[in-house]
């Protein structure tokens, strides 16, 4: 089968691998779609993301959707022709974290992509059977393949417990940004804002339902929260973009007894946080790390057209233009990329 790997930063090259046998409990699925995600650039660029190194040739993409080709035994809530779209992450199921519900803390999982467990951008990919997840007739591959950064957005709002009637403030309107902003409207939320410092990209926010864009390269974040809430503040903050300000700025944009929920990942731990406002204002400051049991949601809010994800793709490029698509996804205008594996 036709793969792609990442040999060294900024090297992509194409190959061949045996095509996969599925295993006990396992599925055989065809690729068809494969969202670029930021941490698949960060590979590209620099080769590593913290401690995680690429030492060997490693198939980068966690963000996939395809078709059932083939089960191993004991696989029977799926069949060849389902298709299906693959939660990247296969926890051990035996540690603590696991026993406890919170899988996505596993420190054993498996996941796409993360050196030194590869990806989806191969033709085939063998997959644990309980994490695919078949698509009803109505759900594309292509947003299939987006029901992972869907699932960060739908469990960061399950972390900062968003609901009816309640203002929030999205920090970042790249792709996970706007999956909050997304999911935080399906929840209930009245009033969601968002900053950030690309005008496409807040225009964007705006067309999917964002109360008000505040950009932050021109307007004092706090200042324009507080105008929109009338000095109160918003009930919850989610940021999203890593960078420092803005990260500094959640104390004092979130109401008393308001809630903070981090997702962003910033390249510096030492940024300050008001302890004192953290203190004074009795906040929830929490994280929020990528998912556990939301691809049954996520699929059926797509299934029901309460979500769209299609909107932030950018452009489609042939998993054969890869480094094409890489380069282009780093522009900063850009959401999302989205990669197509041949058919044939």
């Amino acid at each position: 089968m036709h793969v792609v790997e990442l040999t060294e930063p900024r090297n992509f090259e194409h190959s061949k691998r045996p095509r996969p046998t599925p295993n006990s409990g396992e599925v055989l699925v065809q690729i068809r779609h494969v969202g670029i995600c930021g941490s698949d650039v960060h590979y590209f660029e620099h080769g590593r993301i913290g401690d995680y190194v690429v030492e060997s040739p490693l198939i980068l993409g966690h963000e996939s959707a395809g078709e059932v080709v083939e089960v191993g035994s004991g696989v029977d809530h799926l069949s060849p022709g389902d298709r299906v779209s693959l939660e990247p992450g296969i926890p051990c199921g035996e540690c603590a974290r696991c026993r406890a519900g919170t899988y996505n803390l596993c420190p054993d999982v498996v996941f796409m992509a993360t050196p030194p467990d590869d990806g989806a951008f191969a033709e085939f990919v063998s997959w644990d059977a309980d994490f695919a997840y078949r698509l009803p007739e109505p759900v594309s591959t292509r947003a299939g393949a987006l029901c992972e950064p869907l699932s960060v957005g739908i469990h960061a709002t399950r972390r900062g417990e968003i609901g009816l009637g309640d203002t929030v403030l999205v920090t970042g309107a790249g792709p996970i940004g706007m999956m909050v902003l997304k999911a935080a409207r399906a929840a209930g939320a009245s009033d969601v804002l968002v900053s950030d410092v690309v005008p496409s990209k807040l225009d964007r926010a705006r067309n999917a339902g964002a109360a008000t864009t505040v950009n932050v390269a021109d307007e004092d974040l706090t200042d324009a929260v507080a105008a929109f809430t009338d000095g109160e503040g918003v009930d919850v903050v989610v940021e999203a973009s890593g960078a420092a300000a803005a990260i500094a700025s959640t104390t004092e944009v979130v109401r008393r007894g308001g809630t903070i929920v981090c997702i962003g990942l910033s390249q510096n731990d030492d940024i300050p946080i008001a302890t004192n406002e953290l203190v004074d204002k009795e906040l929830d400051l929490r994280g929020s790390f990528r998912f556990r049991n939301t691809y049954h949601t996520a699929i059926s809010l797509l299934e029901q057209g309460a979500i769209e994800v299609e909107d932030i793709i950018d452009f489609e490029m042939s998993m054969r233009d890869l480094t094409a698509a890489f380069e282009r996804a780093q522009e900063p205008d850009v959401c999302k990329g989205m990669v197509e594996l041949p058919s044939e």
